[in-house]
């Protein structure tokens, strides 16, 4: 028995889907349903110099945004620093005005005397119902760092000349040579290098320790027609340099400084 040749156009001995897959791989596309072929040029990943330039880059970033926020910190501390202070001077200098407002002459005694080292007063109390006089003190003291400072001392009231004398002469002590029981009733306002007063009497100032244009009479007359304070702030503060408040006796009319 004689076999004739296959025929060109005889059927594939594979299946119809193993056929596909043949002639989809011949095409270079993949057959459906299999993973697509990788491709010969995939993505590329960073070298190492590209890494440490960006690297470089975001520490620089970092560097100058650290900077940034310090400069505000220390910006915002500054501006507190300074407001506390201004709070502080303008508390010392308002009791200052009230202390010489509120200036109290009595019979046989002084309302008001500056040493050059301490300045002395006998005030009216602020206390309602009113409790008696007050003997109020302003000097400058050197702390334990060496470091002057602008201090108050004021007295209990006093009802009787007796008790007005001993709180007199307790204030002086107290500006000079203080112990702790004078000491109890001080109040540190503020750093400060030095002070000043001048009296405003007989048409100019004049140094309180002078007898220019002093009037002679009774306490009332011993007020001065007004007190020059010259301060000198330390260099580090709000404000530095020196600085001048002027006081006005209220009996003028001159009312506040």
């Amino acid at each position: 028995m004689v076999m004739s040749p296959p025929s060109l156009f005889a059927r594939s001995p594979f299946s119809e889907e193993e056929d596909a897959g043949c002639q989809a791989a011949m095409a270079g596309r993949p057959r459906d349903g299999a993973a697509p072929v990788a491709q010969t040029r995939g993505a590329r990943g960073f070298t190492l110099i590209e890494l440490l330039v960006a690297i470089s880059v975001m520490a620089l970033i970092a560097i100058l945004s650290w900077r940034g926020l310090d400069g505000m910190v220390r910006a915002q501390e500054s501006t507190r620093q300074r407001a506390d202070e201004m709070l502080v001077l303008q508390a010392a200098l308002g009791q200052w005005g009230t202390d010489l407002d509120a200036l109290m002459p009595v019979a046989n005694t002084t309302p008001l005397d500056w040493d050059g080292q301490v300045l002395r007063l006998t005030r009216r109390s602020s206390a309602v119902p009113d409790e008696g006089a007050l003997v109020v003190a302003w000097t400058r003291r050197n702390n334990n760092q060496g470091v002057g400072q602008w201090l108050r001392w004021q007295s209990p009231p006093v009802r009787t000349r007796a008790d007005w004398r001993q709180a007199w002469e307790q204030a002086a002590q107290w500006a000079r040579t203080p112990g702790d029981a004078e000491r109890r009733y001080e109040v540190t306002l503020l750093p400060l290098d030095n002070w000043q007063i001048f009296y405003y009497r007989g048409g100019a100032w004049s140094n309180p320790q002078s007898s220019t244009g002093t009037p002679t009479g009774d306490s009332t007359s011993a007020i001065p027609d007004g007190i020059r304070l010259q301060i000198t702030l330390p260099p580090g503060q709000a404000l530095t340099g020196q600085l001048t408040r002027d006081w006005v006796n209220p009996v003028l009319g001159g009312g506040r400084s």
